[in-house]
């Protein structure tokens, strides 16, 4: 079969695969539901255009009162709804928007603390059959220099991630009839069995293509953490418009990814939109919207959401783009902390350095560190136009890991959620109520011990203790002496030791 389970998209198995959904699939839902136009129904296109378009313009010009009742609303740690997003998204003044990014940086202490989690983006393959006009990936774009690593390249690409200490990877491919289900879970069970000294990663998750259920279950038996698939666009015409040839064109298919995987029983699942290809409040509002589509047909929404800008790309020009200002930026980021929050918000180094600092404050809880998206970049065994795009912030792991210190951050490595099953509807049993700081905070500072330990210079070692002295104050009075227990016993040589 062309694609082995891979993006079918014929009717016949459309129909069996709706059939087989409905009937074993409970609808239920932990949040207050809405009405919309299109029913929640698992594996069935949900966007309605003119609905989100309607919303927004129906909220324009909001009121102030109007504005500080949802703001309140917010603190309470209640998810908004697509109509209560719409005024935040419409609230322009000045005064307004800084109400806005105050409450997200509240918010963010409250649910957050002052983690960050650290990952970094392992590319496995560039080849790609879809023609998707602001991508390097494109298959028009002859320029590029196609690659795949091979086991012992990929080997080598995880050693060269765990010498500089980090724990997390995302495996990011092409879309190509090469990138399988079972080619991607060889790779995780791979990169998961290599071994350095301390060194190991304890949680990949996966940027790829959409599968069919049986694909997104061989993935899953792999052991991964969260799947992503950026829909791109939520508005269909603009969406049509940037992806001209190959699979990914099949705008509904791509859209019912996340209930594919769901229905495979990966409950962690990331949700993205490019910013840039079309206007970037609809954007928002169809994030939302699919995260009310997972509440409502599987019980939770996604884990993380990620929103990037797009950025220059190998042999890409003249795109006719909508451009995301940084200060545009910068609120949608607090109004999303607002929306979802209770949902991962990833920031990668797409953004320039100066851009991400300021970001942090506003709600995002992941970044990436120490970025290389060549295929062989971090082993320096590649050649030059493998990469996707123009990263803007080619910091190395450590020097972001010294800034987060500086800056009352508490680095994080943690992977304990995922491997004491806290995921899906069991994560927010614990995050709901907040009680999730129970968990993270000590998992945060064992795994920073970690880093310190093992890959830490000695003026970051001293900083790091410093910090992970002043939270472990901040902990309940009964446990921060456990808390440094297991500090001690990492420095006398004990690893992974989970909350």
């Amino acid at each position: 079969m062309l694609f082995n389970s891979m993006l079918i998209f014929n009717n016949k198995y459309n129909k069996k695969n709706d059939k087989r959904t409905n009937k074993n699939i409970k609808m239920k839902t932990i949040f207050t539901p809405q009405k919309y136009n299109i029913e929640d129904i698992p594996n069935k296109p949900f966007i309605d255009a003119d609905e989100i378009r309607e919303i927004l313009s129906n909220s324009k010009q909001p009121s102030k009162e109007q504005i500080d009742s949802i703001i309140e609303k917010s603190l309470s740690k209640k998810r908004l709804s697509l109509q209560e997003t719409a005024i935040l998204l419409n609230a322009n003044d000045k005064e307004s928007i800084e109400k806005i990014k105050d409450t997200a940086k509240k918010l963010k202490r409250e649910v957050y603390g002052n983690r960050i989690v650290i990952f970094a983006p392992l590319y496995v393959g560039n080849k790609c059959i879809n023609d998707c006009s602001y991508c390097g990936f494109s298959c028009k774009n002859k320029e590029a220099i196609r690659k795949t690593l091979t086991e012992n390249e990929l080997v080598k690409e995880t050693e060269a991630l765990l010498d500089c200490g980090h724990k997390r990877t995302i495996l990011v491919y092409g879309e190509h009839p090469d990138y399988s289900a079972q080619f991607i879970a060889d790779n995780v069970r791979k990169v998961y069995g290599v071994k350095k000294g301390n060194g190991e990663i304890r949680r990949i998750n996966i940027n790829a293509a959409p599968f069919d259920v049986e694909g997104f279950k061989t993935i899953k038996e792999s052991g991964i953490g969260t799947f992503q698939v950026f829909q791109e666009s939520y508005d269909q015409e603009s969406y049509d418009v940037y992806h001209r040839s190959g699979l990914k064109k099949d705008f509904n298919f791509r859209l019912t990814a996340m209930d594919r995987a769901m229905e495979a029983g990966i409950d962690d699942v990331g949700l993205g939109a490019l910013f840039g290809l079309g206007d970037w409040k609809f954007e928002v509002l169809g994030l939302i919207r699919h995260t009310n589509h997972l509440e409502a047909c599987f019980g939770v929404g996604p884990h993380t959401i990620s929103f990037p800008r797009i950025k220059e790309a190998s042999n890409v020009t003249n795109l006719p783009l909508q451009e995301v200002s940084d200060d545009d930026f910068l609120r949608m980021i607090a109004i999303l902390r607002l929306a979802v929050p209770y949902t991962g918000l990833i920031l990668t180094a797409r953004e320039p350095e100066n851009i991400r600092k300021e970001i942090m404050t506003y709600g995002v809880s992941q970044i990436d560190g120490g970025t290389n998206i060549e295929i062989g970049g971090y082993s320096k065994d590649t050649e030059e136009a493998t990469g996707q795009f123009k990263i803007n912030d080619d910091r190395s792991l450590s020097d972001v890991i010294d800034e987060l210190i500086e800056n009352d951050y508490l680095p994080s490595f943690c992977t304990a959620c995922y491997r004491k099953g806290r995921t899906g509807e069991h994560f927010m049993e614990f995050s709901v109520p907040g009680f999730i700081k129970r968990y993270c905070t000590p998992n945060a500072i064992y795994t920073l011990a970690e880093y310190l330990e093992d890959y830490g210079s000695e003026s970051t070692k001293l900083k790091g203790y410093e910090l992970i002295e002043h939270n472990i104050k901040k902990l309940a009075e009964e446990k921060q002496q456990q808390i440094r227990d297991g500090v001690e016993a990492i420095k006398l040589g004990e690893r992974d030791i989970l909350v």
